[in-house]
């Protein structure tokens, strides 16, 4: 960590209204790379890809989301709709110079990564998506289609303005960090009836080892000074979201996607994720796709970075094989 963060230009871009940070390896003008992190990350979570993917003549850059570390954090949820994130990296790129990047993101940076290849189709080469799959839009609000699975589900829980902060509250920031990041809960995350997420989630005894005591606390000094409203906006603009992109129902993704996912992530099988996405309809909607599987969890860039960087490699040398 000490030679990344050495070598790591540490960037303020004015984007779309905001300040953003980010971080940055490899030469301006070789072919850039952006790299969007999830819920509740920051750029520090795409260490081992900035170091592969620079030392190969990539330009990487790997922005604080908006509402996340060093980046702006505006208080209010209708200023995290999919628009504002979109827009924040579509000027991300245009700051670099650039007409088109390669795009890389799991969790929330996924669903980011999806809608700027569906707004924007023009400003991404390719796309590489972890762990979050494109989905058709739901014919009812999205959070209509949570209530089902009660008021224990996690993201019915984020709604509420103020309601997970004053949970998370209960445990200091290294606590929380480790409940959240190193989840190996294969089901759908739903609390008991009248249990908060975090109280619900284990803090584990041990750790994979994957992750230092050392990382985690680079994940919890930052999201002490930050917070955690700004990424918890993002769940409450769920709503709004499903409004805004009511033009775009049916619309195709049409750009090289690489989907890479891990067998263990939340989900995966209780949720009917594997059997989506090698189903008909996701390929329908992203024709030009390629699937992978890897033996891992849901922060798989991370648990399984070498297997995930290798992958992300072979599907930018395919896209520009001089």
């Amino acid at each position: 960590m000490d030679m990344l963060e050495y070598e790591v230009n540490h960037l303020r871009i004015k984007t779309n209204g905001i300040w953003i940070h980010a971080a940055e390896l490899g030469v301006q003008g070789s072919p850039l790379v952006i790299l969007l992190h999830g819920f509740p990350e920051m750029w520090f979570s795409w260490r081992y890809q900035m170091r592969f993917l620079a030392d190969r003549g990539y330009h990487v850059v790997a922005p604080d989301m908006r509402g996340y570390g060093d980046s702006d954090s505006p208080p209010s949820a209708e200023s995290y709709t999919i628009f504002h994130l979109v827009g924040d990296i579509v000027g991300l790129i245009d700051h670099f110079g650039q007409q088109q990047a390669l795009i890389i993101g799991q969790d929330w940076g996924a669903v980011v990564a999806w809608f700027l290849s569906l707004f924007r189709p023009d400003k991404v080469k390719g796309l590489v998506a972890l762990s979050t799959p494109y989905l058709p839009r739901s014919p009812i609000k999205t959070t209509e289609t949570f209530k089902q699975l009660g008021e224990g589900f996690y993201i019915s829980q984020f709604q509420r303005a103020g309601r997970a902060e004053r949970a998370f509250a209960r445990y200091d920031y290294l606590t929380v960090m480790k409940k959240l990041l190193l989840i190996n809960k294969t089901d759908l995350l739903i609390a008991p009836e009248g249990v908060e997420i975090v109280d619900y989630l284990e803090t584990p005894s041990f750790l994979p080892p994957w992750i230092s005591e050392e990382d985690l606390q680079v994940y919890a000094d930052k999201f002490q000074e930050s917070g955690f409203t700004g990424p918890l906006n993002y769940y409450r603009a769920m709503d709004l979201n499903w409004e805004l992109v009511g033009p775009w129902q049916g619309a195709k993704i049409l750009v090289p996607v690489k989907f890479i996912v891990g067998d263990k992530d939340i989900g995966f099988d209780t949720a009917g994720t594997r059997d989506y996405i090698h189903g008909d309809i996701f390929r329908s909607i992203v024709p030009d796709l390629q699937v992978v599987v890897l033996d891992g969890h849901h922060f798989i860039n991370q648990e399984k970075a070498e297997e995930v960087s290798h992958e992300i490699l072979s599907f930018l040398q395919k896209l520009s094989p001089d």
